[in-house]
């Protein structure tokens, strides 16, 4: 230490201002507990690496454990549907906003015939909200999914002449980095032109894990506009997604193995129920004077057997459970946590659930969920779906300044009675609109109203009056009257 002491003074005199420069740094490092690089913070891997760098190498491990934790931990897998379910539900349904009525409805008639059916699919096998649901999957299991515009001929006979194919990130050539020959540059893939933006994806033509490849795979440069890349983007210049379940793999999987482990104890401890003692020293498998050995001996229901003499019988005592669900609950709440879901969803566990607790986890994890659909599931996924539709549907339309709207799907409420009253007064206030809350609860505002209007036309020719129509019947159940009196 005095030789280093020594060394810093001969390095002040021979350049003060670098002298100066590490005593603050020195000093500002001392001032926050958690920049100390002392025995209190060993084990911490700090580097000061960007995401990408992060991400490579590890990103494709971390995908392949997780695939597997899904495969046979059930309590990931359920974790995946849970976020899955939630974030699309029923699925995230397109409308169209137009000032021109009849192409809006030529439009909405199109998104009908093309997105409602599985002649949407490359594969055949879903309609647009199985596709989502797919991609939502992928993108929480693998951290990232791809969906692929495919272009189609007219002789296809499809509603609209493109499908869309959802594929895995393995399809992505990650050995593709660093300058690329026609001048721009590539990181795990993924091209960028000299402004930085996406121009490109490098793609295998099959999944590189499908047994039908039995050849070296080359990949091929695909034009970003065919290719909508989906994953939550948690740092700055990201461009790789990883598994949701990178946080918590570790700990699902210890809590796994507790569980399996417990299991065993039980399992064992219940396969010896007595033990007898004898004082003639043989240990039960000696041999016997005919060269047989003691049989193990078992117990049946009621039975009673004497003992011979020098005999003890001492009975098996089962380990018990003891703290072991505590301990299960709080390794469950911690991955929960982790991955930005309700312990009480990922679990099903509603033991200890009242109302308000049960409304206060909700809203969080709501949250939750109102960011995965706007800054990831909204912006990288549907509005690209949606360009695609819009250009495809020019060839038979005509150019048109439409645009696609995305509505979420509808949210079962806690308490209908308290909500519904909220929302009401809400938009009498003017908080908000009966057009925002129509489409808080899966509705499209104008799909709700034309039906509403359909139901009271019918009625009105019908002559029938319900006690809902408030044009007819006040909330009291009283006539509703057409004048209203005259204030003096």
């Amino acid at each position: 230490m005095l030789i280093v002491g020594i060394l810093d003074r001969l390095s002040g005199y021979i350049s003060p201002r670098k002298a100066l420069k590490k005593s603050a740094i020195t000093e500002a490092r001392a001032s926050y507990d958690a920049a100390t690089r002392g025995r209190r913070a060993q084990g911490w891997r700090a580097v000061s690496t960007d995401a990408n760098t992060e991400l490579l190498g590890a990103a494709s491990r971390v995908r392949d454990v997780a695939r597997d934790m899904v495969r046979n931990v059930p309590l990931a897998a359920r974790a995946k549907h849970v976020i899955t379910h939630n974030v699309v539900g029923s699925g995230i349904i397109p409308t169209i906003s137009s000032a021109n009525e009849a192409q809006k409805a030529r439009l909405e008639q199109l998104l009908k015939d093309h997105f409602d059916t599985t002649a949407c699919d490359a594969y055949g096998r879903h309609d647009l909200y199985g596709i989502q649901n797919l991609a939502m999957g992928c993108v929480v299991e693998a951290g990232e999914a791809l969906i692929r515009y495919r272009p189609r001929r007219t002789e296809d006979s499809l509603p609209l002449p493109f499908q869309i194919q959802v594929m895995e990130p393995d399809y992505i050539d990650s050995s593709i980095s660093g300058p690329q020959p026609n001048g721009n540059f590539a990181v795990q893939g993924i091209e960028f032109n000299v402004f930085g933006k996406i121009v490109a994806y490098h793609l295998f033509p099959e999944h590189p894990g499908s047994m039908a490849t039995y050849t070296l795979q080359t990949s091929r440069p695909v034009p970003a506009e065919f290719i909508s890349h989906v994953f939550y983007t948690s740092r700055p210049g990201q461009a790789r997604g990883i598994s949701w379940f990178a946080p918590v793999i570790l700990r699902m999987r210890d809590r796994a193995d507790f569980a399996d482990a417990h299991l065993m104890r039980q399992k064992i401890a219940a396969c010896f129920a007595a033990f007898i003692r004898s004082s003639e020293g043989n240990d039960g498998i000696a041999a016997l004077a005919d060269g047989d050995t003691y049989q193990i001996e078992s117990l049946e229901p009621g039975m009673i057997e004497r003992l011979n003499d020098g005999e003890d019988v001492t009975f098996g005592n089962p380990p018990q459970v003891g703290d072991y669900g505590e301990y299960v609950k709080a390794q469950d709440r911690e991955i929960a946590s982790g991955l930005g879901i309700s312990y009480e969803a990922m679990t099903g566990d509603l033991s200890n659930v009242n109302f308000s607790s049960g409304r206060m986890g909700w809203l969080e994890f709501q949250r939750n969920i109102d960011a995965w659909r706007n800054f990831m599931l909204l912006p990288q996924m549907l509005q690209p779906i949606g360009k695609w539709f819009l250009d495809s549907a020019q060839l038979q339309v005509g150019r048109t300044d439409a645009n696609v709207m995305w509505t979420a799907p509808r949210r079962e409420m806690i308490n209908p009675r308290e909500e519904v009253t909220a929302m009401r007064d809400a938009i009498r206030t003017g908080v908000s609109s009966r057009s925002n809350e129509q489409r808080k609860l899966g509705f499209d505002p104008g799909y709700l109203d034309a039906e509403i209007a359909e139901d009271n036309q019918r009625a009105d020719t019908l002559g029938l009056i319900f006690d809902s129509d408030p044009r007819k019947v006040t909330s009291a159940g009283n006539p509703a009257t057409t004048e209203q009196p005259v204030q003096q």
